[in-house]
């Protein structure tokens, strides 16, 4: 199904603006450090219940994401060409669907689905206003050409196959998996070959990984220590050298690297669970910075492969999660004297 979509995107004024949210001051004025020429680029009015988790295309000219139609619970796959407005589903309109990624080369997309799944296992759960996610058996990644056609399935089985990217070669992906009985981390070949375990833990959630853009480490989040308080880790890509990141009393998640492989962007609670923020983290200093200022929800960040512009997922518009981009660039003072790509 092919939806063109012609419409004006939202600009936000750099107008002053702030207000305090139980104690917390949220000042848009300060947003203007790192994002620039913020822009809507999905509304209700497109069909969007709600949208959201989007990535650049490696050219910058697309971006793909994951959306509900109203009135329907199930999240499907689309692509949007920020260029002419045309709109494309790309997933099948079966089962449920997540994580949508473009291959590094540009030539496929890779998205997680559970539109093969047996007719009584594959019903969605009743839809909310929040932003969720869930492990939903059944769920298998595919491959797919730009355009959803060509299909192949990469993963197989009952178990939760989801979360996934490729490394930066295209070669290989990085997903999370409960088909221990666990959620856990696996890297495999794009046919599905060579799949080989990262992490071992049982009781616990891993998610959300993603390859630097060396290839050499993933970033993901984990919740050890008590349930959903999500903390954020690095590993090799051999399964070695585990490092922690954060370590604080807030949800820690959706982490996504900038190109430049010093810095990740991430979604944290530490200003309310109603008010979600996007910080970004210098692993050579430990030095954060907070990007968005809204007192709604602002999330799920990723970058440009040139790393000049950033897309999130955010409430600020009329009260739905959305699609939202910006021009991007690091403070003066959070990476002084380096340059950054």
């Amino acid at each position: 199904m092919c939806i063109f979509f012609r419409a004006s995107v939202i600009f936000f004024s750099c107008a002053f603006i702030s207000t305090v949210l139980g104690g917390e001051v949220f000042d848009l004025e300060k947003e203007k450090e790192c994002l620039k020429n913020i822009r809507q680029v999905t509304f209700s009015s497109m069909g969007f219940e709600r949208a959201g988790e989007s990535y650049f295309s490696p050219d910058g000219n697309s971006i793909i994401f994951q959306a509900t139609l109203h009135g329907r619970k199930d999240y499907q796959i689309y692509t949007l060409d920020l260029l002419t407005n045309k709109l494309l589903r790309v997933s099948t309109g079966e089962g449920t669907c997540t994580c949508g990624f473009y291959k590094p080369d540009g030539t496929k997309i890779l998205f997680a689905s559970s539109h093969e799944a047996p007719k009584e296992k594959n019903s969605p759960k009743p839809s909310s206003d929040k932003y969720t996610w869930d492990l939903t058996p059944y769920m298998n990644i595919y491959e797919a050409n730009l355009d959803g056609s060509c299909l192949r399935r990469i993963t197989s089985g009952p178990a939760y196959h989801a979360e996934c990217g490729y490394s930066p070669d295209g070669s290989e992906i990085v997903y999370a998996s409960n088909e221990d009985g666990s959620m856990n981390l696996y890297i495999c070949k794009t046919d599905g070959s060579d799949v080989r375990q990262l992490t071992h833990k049982q009781d616990c959630y891993h998610g959300g990984p993603f390859f630097s853009p060396d290839g050499n480490q993933i970033v993901f989040r984990v919740d050890r220590e008590k349930k959903d308080y999500l903390q954020l880790f690095l590993i090799g890509a051999d399964g070695s050298n585990e490092r922690r990141l954060t370590d604080n009393q807030s949800v820690n998640w959706a982490p996504y690297w900038h190109p430049n492989g010093k810095v990740i962007a991430y979604t944290t609670s530490k200003h309310g669970h109603r008010a979600y923020e996007i910080y970004l983290l210098n692993l050579e200093t430990n030095q954060e910075h907070r990007v968005t200022h809204d007192p709604t929800f602002d999330g799920l960040p990723s970058f440009s492969k040139d790393g000049t512009k950033m897309t999130w997922t955010s409430k600020r518009g009329d009260g739905t999660s959305q699609v939202f981009i910006a021009d991007f660039s690091f403070p003066s003072a959070f990476y002084p004297n380096q340059r950054l790509l």
